[in-house]
Parts: C-alpha cells; structure tokens; sequence
C-alpha cells in the first residue's frame, strides 16, 4: 500500500480558449486533490503572443477556494513590450510572492484568467495551461 504522506506531484494540463482584443477570458483549471503548493505554472500560446504598451494582456491563475469565489492570486504574467510567449513554447508564468499564495487546499478550484489591459489590449491566442502542485507532507 502506498503511503499517502509521500511528497507527490500533481501535474494538470488545460487547453484554454482564445480571447479577442478587448475581451477577457475565465476558465477553471483544476479542483485541488491534497493540501500543497503550486509549484510551477506555465502557458504555450497556440500562437505568438507578442507583449505592447498601453494596450497589453495579463494572465494569471487564481485560487477561488473551495467556494469559487476567492481572488488570492497564485501566478501572473502581463505581457507589456518586450514580454512575449512564442508559439508552441513554454513561456513561465510568474508565480507570486506573497506568504501563502501558492498554498492549496485540498478542494480549492484554480481557474485561468486572461485579461485584456487598455482600450483594447491585446489579443490571446489560447493555448495549453500547466500546473505542477506538490504535496504538503502528512496530507
């Protein structure tokens, strides 16, 4: 029998939908299994997403707890000038510095968020999210 105190690592791929300039996007990623942390979160743009000034894009993914309604921000990215995501390439998405915004509990919902910044910001091409949770021991 396995032992479920194990350090484990979950790792959880979505595709998620395209976003026309000046429209915003949501998509629910994943239900946590186990208490851990978000160890790693990534975005490939199933196109080039090139960053601009002014008028930009921001993704971030967000833990909206147990009750989907939370905002703590796990992971962000604002794709200003000079900041861009290759096509059919990992880009990494920052993950957040704040004392526990990484940490997940067992049930919390992660949802991807892609929102457009300025009058029209920019388009997102869509494309494959991943995320890597890492159990916390003895959960």
């Amino acid at each position: 029998m396995a032992n479920e105190a194990a350090p484990k690592t979950l790792v959880e791929e979505r595709t998620v939908a395209a976003a026309a300039a000046g429209a915003d996007n949501e998509r629910n990623v994943l239900t946590v299994p186990w208490a851990g942390t978000v160890t790693s979160v990534t975005y490939e743009p199933d196109t080039v997403l090139t960053g601009a000034n002014t008028d930009s894009r921001t993704v971030v993914l967000v833990n909206k707890g147990q009750a989907g309604s939370g905002t703590t921000v796990v992971a962000t990215k604002a794709f200003t000038s000079g900041v861009n995501a290759p096509a059919d390439d990992i880009t990494t998405i920052t993950l957040s510095t704040v004392t526990g915004a990484t940490t997940v509990a067992a049930g919390d919902v992660l949802a991807w968020q892609s929102t457009h910044v300025g009058s029209t910001g920019l388009a997102d091409p869509g494309g494959l999210v991943t995320v890597e949770i890492t159990r916390i021991a003895g959960s």
